[in-house]
């Protein structure tokens, strides 16, 4: 009995991650006015430091919940972090690292993802398809995905227990991390894996299109993966990674966000902040 009970759980846990049905209850207080947020700024340009923690400062202003926030520009040199070590429920964002410590595994060997693997993966990140997810993590298992955060330095990933894939606890920090694993030459993901990454999340479908890609311009080139889900305590999580390149730029976004009252309020969150940092690093 307690064995369908869990398995029961899973599956809502399952269906609220690709929907935003609430696991259970439904978080009726709306969250506090978070207080004003301190980003932290570097850059090769000191004025372009400046713009950028005053206007994602002026982006958040007023905004309820709990926001956290990256962004890394390899061409100027440049960081913002606001928050970045205070963990979150993953929802789907986990999904990318999920197809990363597959492809990882797959390297050992020297093999190719097998036709199924590649009907999972595409399924797992074009779509943000839920079944598939869990299927490629049972097959991969703590060891194995554990083994992948610790080659990737993503020491405060903790994966979700007992098959609950989308309560992995993630932090700005380390999603920036596999970020710019995604986006250079490195020793842990080959540039064959990368490249397969990179392609399936610059193919989500365009109802996912949403969050960090806000605001780009039209020459900059995007790959995103989006995750949300709602549970009693602290509402909507809400979250978006996405790396860009173009306009002189390659730079990578992390915005997580929970205690939203809805998903679009979110969504809505996260847009704010991408279109001010897209916009000042295209000045730049």
């Amino acid at each position: 009995m307690t064995h369908r009970t869990n398995r029961r759980r899973r599956g809502l846990v399952a269906t609220a991650l690709g929907t935003g049905v609430l696991i259970t209850g439904v978080a009726t207080a709306a969250p506090a006015t978070a207080a004003t947020p301190t980003v932290s700024c570097t850059s090769s340009k000191a004025a372009l430091a400046t713009k950028l923690k005053r206007d994602i400062t002026a982006a958040l202003a007023n905004r309820r919940g709990a926001i956290a926030v990256g962004l890394y520009d390899r061409s100027t040199k440049t960081t913002c972090t606001l928050r970045a070590s205070t963990a979150y429920d993953s929802a789907s964002v986990v999904k990318v690292t999920v197809l990363a410590a597959l492809l990882w595994d797959a390297q050992k060997t020297d093999r190719a993802l097998t036709s199924r693997e590649k009907s999972l993966a595409t399924a797992m990140i074009t779509k943000s398809d839920n079944t598939s997810t869990s299927t490629l993590w049972r097959q991969l298992g703590m060891t194995k995905i554990k083994g992948f955060l610790a080659a990737a330095g993503m020491t405060q990933t903790k994966p979700g227990a007992n098959g609950y894939w989308g309560l992995t606890q993630i932090t700005v920090t380390d999603e920036q991390k596999l970020l710019k694993l995604l986006t250079a030459h490195n020793t842990v993901l080959t540039d064959d894996s990368r490249w397969y990454i990179r392609k399936l999340m610059g193919s989500v479908i365009s109802s996912q299109r949403w969050g960090t890609p806000y605001g780009r311009p039209s020459n900059v080139t995007w790959h995103v993966k989006n995750g949300w889900l709602s549970r009693a305590t602290h509402g909507w999580r809400v979250h978006s990674v996405g790396t860009f390149k173009g306009g002189g730029h390659d730079y990578m976004i992390t915005v997580l966000t929970h205690g939203n009252s809805t998903m679009n309020y979110g969504i809505t969150t996260i847009q704010g902040v991408a279109k001010v940092i897209h916009k000042d690093l295209a000045a730049s």
